[in-house]
Formats: structure tokens, sequence, C-alpha cells
């Protein structure tokens, strides 16, 4: 509502009847975070430490506002945060073993990302080692400093021999059409991918052409030197029926001299993501046995460098690892884990156990380690956006923050409270969430409640900082978000108590959360919206479809017919999350589709897609929308252009999504009492 009309409201008596509205980001006595502001925000990545540990070089990217696109560039500052300056425009920095230069990648010719290699010296000379057609990726020095691995698309060869006869010289005929033969054909944000398969190569450091190292039709993964610099290591599957397999892939070496490639594990399930130990005797990976359930942590495994003697190091750990690195001694490996919310290091021996490093409300992301055990990493929390850190890991609640690339932008702005609740669902599972409050809360007043669900389904809402939430609280709405069961960071079987069973089950933990808030006595019950994408349009799809609780919604880039969705998506492995194929018994398929449920639906419902997405591709909307207009449901569609999967890729349309969604909300809100004091009742 205009703030002259809601003013106008506020005059009546008692008995009158408002539009409960939310104030907007301007008005009060503090100042709040303005949605203009996102385009300022920067973001830092990748920090990495030199091998003498005196200096840190890092991603630092930031909004083009002209050309409506992210870009980035690498920093370079001293390891205690001084004398912080731009090096060169790119990306993914990487040090030489010896310290002496960085490899990077950044825009280059004939078109699209190349290496680059920068001297660290005075000089900084800078030479573009790569002119390929594919974007390189994985970069990985050699452990002498004269080759650099990396991987990259090749393209195949067409296998069709199709001439057309007849052709008039000069003719303008249609072109020849696509013919898809392969499985996995497109993947989303790249379209399709079904002409070329992605290889290991290596390029001199100084510059030259890049020699392939693996071959055939098949994707490998990662490139991991071992300490001599004879072998890489990489993940695939290099097997006959490789694309039609679910949950498989193994290890590999490959021989730089010789090209000779061996395999290393044998495992039925994924073996994945090898790392050798800093004198060549072990690997590190990560690998489960084969199980069907939606999903499982994976657990950290060791072998010998000839994948001998392998054995599981993590225990009953059980939760599921990330940037894990060797310790310089060879003892053990640290890394990450999210875990409630949070994400904090971790120490596993190769004796066995897991031991917590550092402890706090917080996500920390593992950089690089220096041989003198200084970790270099990054760090946000509810109140804090990502900046690069440094901590002794003999001394890890000695943390010191090293960059505030956004303390400018948020200077003197107030954010909203962020509370931590944990709360009792169904079948005795635990749920934890958190609730945002306006900057200017006030308990004894009733403000509008969104509660957004997040997507995956098998995902984690953290305690990082969320420029969006904040944003949305600053123009007077109360936010919930939850992890309901099917969530990552609780373990295993909370994860997968969806099996066979999503959406469902955790719709009951989201509806406990909601209440749960509304008991607190500060949400306009009339006046509560639901909203996400991804799995979270699924859920919010579902929910209209079973209460009419919330005065509108907004399903994002949802799915709605699990019927249509399993073969049009970007891959087959949908397929495998039901209990039969859909052509053997549908009624799993349908009884999960939001669809059967649409002529429940009173609730005005929004839907907004991008037009490019393959995900959850534009027609699992349409089929959605087109229902609500069928059965007279306020509704809307919203295609964004320039998007993939999801809403906000692109810098405007990040804005646009905030905007369109408080837009519909504001449209739909429900009357509420006045009351003398001007508030809601």
């Amino acid at each position: 509502m205009p703030v002259s009309h809601r003013r106008a409201a506020l005059t009546l008596a008692v008995a009158a009847l408002a539009i409960a509205a939310p104030v907007t980001a301007q008005s009060g006595s503090v100042k709040k975070l303005s949605l203009q502001s996102y385009l300022d925000m920067e973001t830092v990545s990748d920090p990495q430490a030199s091998p003498d540990g005196t200096q840190i070089v890092y991603t630092r990217g930031w909004v083009d506002k002209i050309n409506d696109r992210r870009e980035s560039s690498v920093w370079i500052m001293n390891a205690d945060g001084s004398k912080n300056r731009f090096l060169v425009d790119g990306s993914s920095p990487v040090w030489s073993p010896d310290g002496t230069r960085i490899a990077y990648t950044a825009s280059g010719e004939p078109r699209g990302s190349q290496i680059f290699v920068r001297w660290m010296d005075d000089e900084g000379a800078t030479t573009q080692i790569t002119r390929v057609e594919h974007g390189p990726s994985s970069l990985r020095w050699s452990p002498d400093g004269t080759t650099i691995a990396f991987s990259m698309t090749v393209d195949e060869a067409n296998p069709w021999r199709v001439s057309l006869p007849g052709r008039p010289a000069g003719a303008r005929w249609t072109e020849d059409p696509k013919v898809v033969t392969r499985a996995d054909y497109r993947q989303d944000r790249v379209g399709f991918n079904d002409e070329g398969w992605r290889h290991i190569f290596v390029v001199p450091s100084e510059g030259g052409t890049p020699r392939q190292l693996t071959d055939g039709d098949w994707n490998h993964s990662g490139a991991e030197w071992t300490p001599d610099g004879r072998e890489i290591l990489f993940s695939s599957l290099r097997t006959e029926d490789a694309e039609l397999a679910w949950r498989e892939s193994e290890i590999y070496s490959v021989d730089v001299g010789s090209g000779v490639i061996r395999q290393l594990t044998t495992r039925h399930g994924p073996d994945a993501n090898p790392l050798p130990s800093p004198d060549g005797r072990l690997i590190a990976y990560t690998g489960i046995d084969w199980h069907d359930d939606t999903y499982r942590n994976t657990q950290l495994w060791v072998m010998g460098r000839d994948g001998s003697n392998p054995r599981m190091i993590s225990g009953d750990f059980d939760r599921q690892a990330s940037d894990y690195t060797w310790a310089s001694n060879g003892r053990g490996l640290y890394f990450t884990a999210n875990d409630a919310g949070s994400r904090n290091v971790q120490f596993v021996s190769l004796d066995g156990g897991v031991r917590q490093i550092t402890e706090g409300t917080h996500l920390i992301g593992i950089g690089s380690i220096t041989r003198s055990g200084t970790l270099v990493g990054t760090l946000t929390s509810p109140h804090q956006p990502g900046d690069i850190v440094s901590l002794r890991l003999d001394r890890p609640s000695e943390m010191h923050q090293l960059t505030h690339v956004n303390d400018d932008v948020l200077a003197g702005v107030t954010l909203g409270d962020v509370e931590e609740i944990w709360y009792e669902s169904v079948d005795g599972y635990r749920i934890q969430g958190w609730i945002v409050k306006p900057p200017d809360f006030d308990a004894s007043r009733k403000y509008p409640l969104m509660l957004s669900i997040h997507g995956g389904p098998h995902s984690m809402y953290s305690v990082g900082f969320n420029f969006s939430f904040q944003e949305h609280a600053a123009n007077g709405y109360v936010l919930l978000y939850v992890n309901p069961r099917g969530s990552t960071g609780y373990g295993s079987a909370f994860a997968n108590a969806i099996k066979n069973a999503y959406p469902g089950k955790d719709f009951d933990d989201l509806m406990k959360g909601v209440d749960e808030v509304i008991a607190r006595g500060y949400v306009d019950s009339d006046n509560m919206f639901v909203f996400g994408c991804s799995g979270g349009g699924v859920l919010t799809s579902w929910t209209v479809g079973h209460t009419n609780r919330f005065a509108a919604a907004s399903a994002n880039c949802p799915v709605t017919n699990w019927l249509s969705f399993v073969g049009t998506t970007d891959g087959i492995g949908w397929y495998r999350n039901f209990e039969k194929f859909p052509w053997d018994d549908p009624s799993e398929h349908l009884r999960r589709s939001s669809l059967m449920y649409v002529g429940n639906v009173k609730t005005p419902t929004m839907l907004m897609t991008g037009e490019m997405d393959l995900r959850t591709p534009m027609p699992q909307t349409e089929e959605f929308y087109a229902a609500l207009k069928v059965l007279g449901v306020p509704t809307a569609m919203v295609r964004f252009k320039n998007e993939w999967h999801g809403t906000s890729s692109t810098p405007s349309n990040f804005l646009r999504t905030q905007l369109y969604l408080r837009e519909w909300f504001t449209r739909h809100g429900r009357a509420t009492p006045v009351t003398q004091d001007g508030h809601g009742s």
C-alpha cells in the first residue's frame, strides 16, 4: 500500500480496516539496508597464502552496473592484511611452488577464459599461456613449477555423414538439425553439453601447446599432481556403461610422461576428490558404498598410492567433509563440515577420529594452510558478509579478520536481529530455524511474516550473511527460514527422512515453525506469505495445495508435476528418486506432485522462473499457472530473461526478484483491524 494511503487508513476509527503493510526501508529513526546497496556489495574467495606465508592472493568480485554482470579481479595483501591492493583482472589465483609466480584465469584470445601466469617481482610480467577454444579450470602447478595441469572440454567429432543433395549456390537453407544420442545431453547454466568430453591437459608454465593426457568418451574431474611430479590423480568412470551408471565413480592416475592410466579404486559406489599426502605415499579421497537413499554423507578414506589398503578414517563422523587439505606433517587432514547451520574446521587423524578445531556461529571456508600452520580462509556470519580471515591452527580462537570489503556499504546501517530457534515437529524431530526481525523491531507490534523455503531439497540454510532476508526485514517483514527434514548438516538419517516422501513430511516441519513464531505474539497471522525457489518452489506449490493460512505465495522455479519433470530435467538421475519408473507405476509420481492438489488452492500464487532454466524447466511453471488460471485463482507468471535455474544470478534480476515478491505480497495482503494506536491488531 502506498504510504499516503496507509497514513489515511491510520486516522480511521478503531473498527475501520486497513491492509497490513510493512514500513518502508527509509522510515523510522534508524538507517536501514537499501536494495540499491546490493549493487555495491563485494565478494571475496580463493584466498591463497604464498609458500613462505608472507603474502595472500585472493579473488575479489563486484557488480558491473553498466553491463549487468559480475566481474572479478585478483588482489594481494601482506599476511597481516596490510598493503591490500589490486593486482590483475581475473580469478582463482594459484601460487607456483617457489612463490615466484601465480597462475590464474582471465578473459583472453581468441575468446573466453584463458590461463595467465604473472611473475610476482617488481616488473610483474604477465603471459597468456593458453589460447584454447574452451575455458580451462582446476589449475594445478607441477611440483617443479615447469608445468600447469588443467581440465578442459574437448569437442567430439560429428559421426553423422549426412550431405544434402541439390542445394543451389547461394541458397539459404535451414541449418542442420541437432542430433542427440547421449543420456546426459544438457546442463543448466551450460546448455547442450553433448558435443564434447572433459579431459586433463598439461601446458608449459612459460606458454606453449597444451598436451591432452586423458582420452575416450568420458568426463574427467580434478587434476592433482603427486609430489614427485610423475602422475596426476583424477576421478572419472571409464566404463562402457558410464553414462547410465548411477552414483558410480572411480579414482585414476595418469602417468604424465607416457599417458598410461591406472584405475586405483574398485568400490561399488562413488569415490572422488583424490589428494596425495605430502610425502606421496597415501591418497586421501571421499567415498561411500553404493546405496539407493536420496542422501548420505560421504566418508573420508585413505589408500596407498597404488590403490592398496583402502581404509575409512572418519569413523562415525556423520557430516559432509569439504575443503580438505593435508596437514604438513602428513598425519591427518584438515577440513570443514556443515553442522546445524554453521561450518567449522575439523581435523581427522590417520589413526581415525575427528576433532573440532574452530568453534562459533559462522561459516568458515579453507583457502590454504601454510607449512607453519596458519590457515587462510573466508568467514561469514549473520551480520557479516564474507571476508578473508587467518588463524593459527594451534590457537584457533585467535582469529584475525584481514579484509573489510563491505564495511563502507554497511557503515551506519542497522541490520535486523537474527534469532536462532529450535522446536519439536511431528514424529519427534527437532528442527532448527532462524527469525530475522526488522531493524526497528517492536515486540508490541504485529508484523507480516515471510516464510522462505530452501531448495535442494538436500541443502542447508545457514548462519551466513543473507542480503535478501535482511533487505526484506528492512522493509518491515519478519523472516522465518528453517531446515526441515531432508536438510543437510544434521546427519544422513535426518537428510534421508524424506526418501519417497518429498514433499510431505518436510511440510509438517515448516508449518510447526510458523506456529512457533506466531506463538511469540508479534506476527500478524492474517498476513503471512510463503516463497521459495527450486526445492523451495516445490514445497511452496505443495503448501498452497494443503493449507490456506498464507495470504499469498510465490512458487519460484518449481517442480509441480513429477511425471513430466523426470525426463525433461538436466540429467536422468531423478528417475531414481522414486520406488518405480513412472511407466511401471505412476502412482507415487502423482501422489507427490503439487499439480494433483491444485484443486485445493485458494491462495493467490505467483510463479517466477528463468526462461533458460534446464533444472526445473519452464513447463513446470506453465502447468501450474495454467491450472490456477482455469480454477480462477489469482496468479501471475514472471518469466525472467537471461536466467538459468533461479532468478537472481544477473544482478538486476536479483533486484527484480526482491521487488516482484513484495509487490505480489502487498497486492494480496489481507485486511486487518486497526487499533487506537494505529497498529494492526
